[in-house]
């Protein structure tokens, strides 16, 4: 039997108080109890990369990480990013590219792009598909997501 923990969780700047059990996956707490949708619930294993968040500013697969580790982190969800309104450039860099086909992989995509150039504003081609190897696109939207993260260094700081 699980017991539940209370924990505190800094999520898109808002802080939380919850209630879980202890073994609760990230992904599980954003999506079922804080009702983000950006993170997708794809393999379970770490593998796909659509359920990445940003995790004190790095890329974390969120469904293989036990909330209580990222208890006293900033948590950053593509819904933390930007809005409709006035979108992160990467968000509007993958929306001119039309980088997207299904949508599915997108939210790891775009946040695994943010990591990168965060760290590397200005990357090769070999560096971004180095930084987004592990990202699964099964609708072989490669080209447009290349050309989105290009647009997006030449428009961030």
């Amino acid at each position: 039997m699980l017991s539940n923990i209370s924990i505190s969780l800094n999520v898109n700047g808002q802080a939380y108080a919850l209630e879980v059990p202890s073994e609760t996956r990230l992904l599980s707490v954003l999506r079922h109890d804080l009702a983000l949708k950006g993170p997708k619930y794809g393999c379970g294993l770490g593998e796909c990369g659509a359920c990445t968040v940003l995790i004190d500013g790095k890329a974390v697969r969120s469904c293989v990480l036990p909330v209580r580790q990222a208890v006293g982190r900033e948590i950053v969800t593509l819904e933390g990013l930007g809005t409709l309104e006035a979108p992160h450039p990467v968000q509007a860099a993958f929306i001119a590219a039309q980088a997207a086909q299904c949508g599915y992989c997108l939210n790891g995509m775009i946040m695994n792009s943010v990591a990168l150039l965060a760290r590397n504003p200005d990357p090769s081609d070999a560096q971004i598909r180095q930084a987004l190897r592990h990202n699964l696109c099964r609708c072989g939207t490669h080209v447009e997501i290349m050309a989105a993260v290009k647009i997006a260094a030449g428009v961030l700081p």
